[in-house]
């Protein structure tokens, strides 16, 4: 890993100049960070990093990069609103490689959203004998080469007849178990009426002919007229075939018109699996057929990328072969980053938001540009220590290239290689926004800030771990890359799940684990509403108390009380701002002159509970509200703000947007809405995404409460102060893909520690031997 960029001093004329920035809870914040060199920006969730390398550095970069296109070209692209901070000045082009999901629809793979699936299509196009013909003739986007019976999607959803009919009973007896088609609806009396069929003869005895009859009508003759009664009064309609029906009303529409309800119901009658006609592999008779040293194009998608490397290797053709060498190539990065394990023809949806950040950056390594500056949002997350290692080769990498990289990270082994550290504190919320250090990793260890302090602090194994009152077993899970794998959970203690990247954790424990218990609760990875008028009072049910509390003290309507309704200020529609886009200006967002931003009606604000108005309420921390809500003795509310104030949010307020959380106070909060029960098992999918090293003290805090409250607490995790913390261990592995998939561990971190084999083993002791984490 190549360093020398650390050793020279930084140049004081080349950096990013920020003065006076007040983005969010920024307090004028003046900063020069260095170009050409990596920085870390550190500190509590909460306490201003995003504010200054999101909201105030790449807003700014992009905001002026825009600029430079014509006027046409600038009303298409994303507006971006002028940061508030007195200058920024040195700044150079930024790409972003954020946490957000990378497309979840259907027709994205890691092929297409890499572009390599381009390469392998011109790969076939050009050198694959017999040929399909261009290069869209291997795509499943394309008509000239997706599969017409499922439209390039793999697989297709087909009504399950025999689970809507019931072959013992009769049309007249309730065959038909689909509730709007059942005996007694107006669309039953379709089949309990028709003169064509034995209506009290069994479904299961029909003859092919009236089966057919009663699924798709008389075909290409005229059917009989039906006698319906509906809404009083008696007529004919023509006969419709059951499956017809059920297609036209349910299959071939937007079900998203239907209400959730009803797809739900829908749903429990269809079967969806791999399309009959390709097998899943969405391309036509004539694209499969194509082959390039024996292999199909399928063949190809479906391996992993390590083993398709090998293949494509030897793809030596004049022609195709610095095709195939292009495709390598790219498949290296991928492998680079320790996704070897994936394949080309992996849904996108599927990725974790790792496995997600991580493929962003591939489409940046092999790139020629340079002076750029890249911004990542911990990109650690979801990486076990060992592939942390590899992840920090490649920001190095981007460095040594001559670009800027500013990363908002916590994990210690991405701070370790940092040219420069920029520590934001020193807590969160209004009590953070400053910058409480500046410096090498080195001198950040000896500082006395709260990241300093966890960095220097070595904690040790549990050595006393508590003893399971149960087990629940999963007998001979084969999801995915798990090989009949049968492991018993235990009841009553924390349980850590652990291993690298594409183990067969997450399968294990979100699927495989809860299918065998559906009534856990699964706290996961997935966002929640983070709209402009979404609050952490609103989504936690506390403002629907807290109205019918002031329309019960004041006498006035509950809905005087929501800036969603009655109470809003008409000038800003309850939104405190007014949002003002300017054409080809940059858009401009002022604070509502009439309401001065309050969101309500001059009239709400006179009505008071206890000298509060309901503004008030909404501008309270979580803390100092279970304080004016002891007084008032509102039990409801204060519980749920009790449980604030166990996932340690606290400092936010009531009235906060969630879009301005950053995700790892959204997790929080999700974990927030399932507290305060007993006897209940409990699965978190990394839990400590977006955690600094001293909230991961309060979050193990709070995993202890939940077990010594009667809980099962379960969590999916790589942080090897949780692995340290946990009473039971199950490592899987022993590496990603078709190399995992198999227990290969199950006891006591202490045990652990023993263990040959496994990485997280390997790692926990380099962090317990060398008063801190090895280096992967």
């Amino acid at each position: 890993m190549d360093q020398n960029h650390k050793d020279t001093p930084l140049d004081t004329h080349r950096h990013i100049a920020i003065d006076g920035a007040r983005e969010n809870n920024l307090k004028e914040v003046s900063l020069r960070i260095p170009k050409g060199r990596l920085t870390v920006f550190t500190g509590v969730s909460g306490s201003g990093k995003s504010s200054v390398v999101f909201d105030t550095i790449a807003v700014e970069s992009q905001r002026q990069l825009n600029e430079t296109f014509t006027w046409f070209v600038r009303n298409r692209l994303p507006k971006y609103e002028r940061p508030h901070a007195d200058a920024i000045e040195e700044l150079s082009p930024a790409i972003v490689v954020d946490q957000k999901p990378i497309g979840g629809h259907s027709r994205s793979t890691v092929g297409t959203m890499t572009d390599i699936y381009s390469v392998i299509r011109v790969l076939f196009s050009r050198h694959g004998t017999p040929s399909a013909g261009p290069a869209t003739a291997y795509s499943f986007n394309d008509p000239t080469g997706m599969c017409t019976e499922c439209d390039g999607l793999g697989r297709t959803v087909r009504p399950d007849y025999d689970r809507i009919l019931d072959p013992a009973r009769s049309l007249a007896d309730g065959a038909i178990r689909f509730p709007p088609f059942a005996v007694g609806t107006w669309q039953g009396q379709t089949y309990t009426n028709t003169p064509d069929l034995d209506t009290h003869k069994p479904v299961g005895e029909f003859t092919a002919a009236e089966r057919r009859f009663l699924l798709r009508g008389g075909g290409g003759r005229a059917t009989r007229k039906v006698n319906v009664d509906n809404t009083g009064g008696a007529r004919d309609i023509d006969y419709e075939g059951l499956a017809d029906r059920f297609e036209r009303l349910y299959l071939n529409r937007d079900l998203s018109a239907l209400s959730q309800r009803t797809r739900d119901m829908v749903q429990g009658f269809l079967n969806e699996g791999p399309c009959p006609a390709c097998h899943g592999a969405r391309l036509n008779p004539a694209a499969l057929a194509t082959r390039v040293n024996g292999l199909g194009i399928a063949d190809c998608t479906r391996m992993e990328v390590t083993d398709l490397i090998g293949e494509l290797g030897r793809v030596d053709d004049p022609v195709a072969g610095p095709i195939a060498a292009a495709a390598v190539a790219a498949l290296e990065r991928i492998e680079a980053i320790g996704l070897g394990y994936l394949s080309l023809d992996r849904e996108t949806s599927t990725l974790s938001g790792g496995e997600g950040q991580r493929l962003k950056m591939v489409r940046h390594l092999g790139s020629s540009l340079t002076g750029m500056t890249y911004i990542f949002d911990e990109p650690s997350v979801g990486l076990h220590p060992r592939d942390v290692g590899r992840l920090n080769d490649l920001l190095l990498r981007l460095r040594d290239k001559g670009n800027t990289v500013l990363v908002a990270e916590h994990d210690p082994d991405v701070i370790s290689i940092a040219d420069h550290v920029v520590d934001m504190g020193p807590a969160a919320g209004t009590g953070g926004g400053l910058v409480v250090f500046e410096g090498t990793p080195e001198e950040l260890r000896r500082a006395d800030t709260l990241t300093g302090r966890h960095l220097r602090r070595a904690t040790g194994i549990k050595k006393h771990p508590r003893e399971a009152v149960g087990g629940h077993w999963v007998k001979n899970a084969d999801l995915h890359n798990l090989k009949n794998v049968s492991v018993r959970v235990p009841t009553g203690i924390l349980t850590a799940v652990t291993g690298v990247a594409g183990s067969g954790k997450s399968t294990l424990v979100s699927k495989a684990y809860t299918d065998a218990y559906p009534d856990a609760v699964v706290v996961d990875q997935s966002s929640i509403g983070i709209s402009g008028r979404s609050t952490p009072a609103t989504y936690l049910g506390i403002m629907d108390t807290v109205r019918k509390l002031f329309a019960r003290e004041t006498g006035a309507k509950a809905s005087l009380f929501s800036f969603n309704s009655q109470g809003a200020c008409e000038r800003c529609q309850g939104r405190g701002v007014i949002y003002s886009d300017l054409a080809f200006m940059d858009p401009v967002t002022t604070t509502c002159e009439v309401c001065e931003g309050r969101r309500f009606k001059e009239e709400v604000l006179r009505l008071t509970v206890g000298g509060r108005s309901v503004v008030d309420v909404l501008e309270m921390t979580a803390e100092q509200a279970l304080d004016f809500f002891a007084r008032l003795d509102d039990t409801s509310v204060r519980r749920r703000l009790e449980a604030l104030r166990d996932v340690g949010l606290t400092y936010l307020t009531l009235g906060q947007p969630l879009s301005t959380l950053s995700g790892g106070e959204r997790q929080r909060i999700k974990l927030a809405t399932q507290l305060h029960r007993t006897g209940t098992t409990y699965v978190l999918d990394e839990p400590t995404t977006g955690l600094h090293m001293a909230d991961i003290d309060g979050l193990l805090a709070l995993l202890d409460r939940l077990v010594d409250a009667g809980n099962t607490v379960i969590v999916v995790e790589h942080n090897l102060d949780v692995v340290k913390h946990a009473d039971w261990v199950i490592d899987l592995g022993p590496d990603g893909g078709k190399h995992g998939g198999q227990v290969v561990f199950e006891g006591t971190p202490e045990q652990l520690l023993r263990t040959e084999g496994s990485f997280t083993a390997e790692h926990l002791r380099g962090a317990l031997g060398g008063g801190g984490r090895r280096a992967a």
